[in-house]
């Protein structure tokens, strides 16, 4: 399976750079940041599940940055996770009254740590939308990002810690480059699933079952890994 999802990896982020598709530095190894993104951002901003949210969980990648901007001119509180949930508190909460810069400037991952703060997952909020960043995806909801695992486990925290629920809504904006042919993506019963694709073109809405709870599959989680991000250290069972 891994090889496979791999495969659909490559192919997206060599079709992305094949046409100029993707801004500095490049779509190869991370959530791409493509052309239209500033477009499909604002397309998500007339759907009614963003019209419905006052809080949202977004990914930091610059793919869905124009997307936290937004959020922050909509007066939307907006929690980023840390880059790699590297942080002892891994998430930075950002509340759009409390801005030491333009939503622009404070929705950039330098510009959160001027007018955000950190807080650790106990100190958040349930959140109503989220937002997350990924390499390729199909019309039935099904999702690659980068590789490293951190999207899902971010929700996996996220769902244990009762701050998303099974019926929240889980959105993302691509490049219609990466949306691919339903079944290319492998898929497990627990993985997370979109109900919403968003390109600078249009809004897919998904079809999927009922979404399981989010859970950390300890089992899944290398050492090296639970060494790496301070909060799966405090998680981690003790038997």
């Amino acid at each position: 399976m891994n090889e496979a999802k791999a495969a659909v990896r490559e192919r997206v982020w060599d079709a992305l750079r094949d046409g100029k598709l993707a801004r500095f530095p490049g779509a190869h190894g991370r959530i791409p940041n493509v052309s239209g993104a500033e477009a499909a951002a604002e397309r998500l901003r007339g759907t009614d599940v963003w019209q419905r949210a006052r809080t949202l969980k977004c990914n930091p990648d610059a793919a869905q940055w124009p997307v936290r901007q937004r959020a922050l001119e909509d007066g939307k509180t907006v929690y980023m996770a840390v880059p790699r949930l590297a942080e002892e508190a891994p998430f930075v909460l950002l509340d759009p009254e409390h801005l030491a810069d333009t939503p622009r400037k404070a929705s950039s991952i330098k510009g959160a740590s001027r007018s955000g703060r950190t807080v650790a997952v106990e100190d958040l909020e349930p959140v109503d939308l989220v937002v997350t960043g990924c390499v390729a995806v199909d019309e039935h909801g099904a999702r690659l990002g980068k590789g490293g695992g951190f999207s899902d486990l971010e929700f996996a925290v996220a769902s244990e810690a009762g701050l998303v629920a099974p019926d929240t809504p889980v959105v993302t904006t691509v490049h219609e480059q990466q949306i691919v042919p339903v079944g290319d993506i492998p898929v497990t019963d627990h993985d997370v699933r979109l109900d919403l694709v968003v390109t600078a073109d249009r809004v897919v809405t998904c079809t999927r079952e009922a979404r399981h709870p989010g859970r950390i599959d300890w089992d899944a989680l290398t050492e090296e890994k639970i060494t790496a991000i301070p909060l799966l250290g405090r998680l981690r069972p003790t038997s």
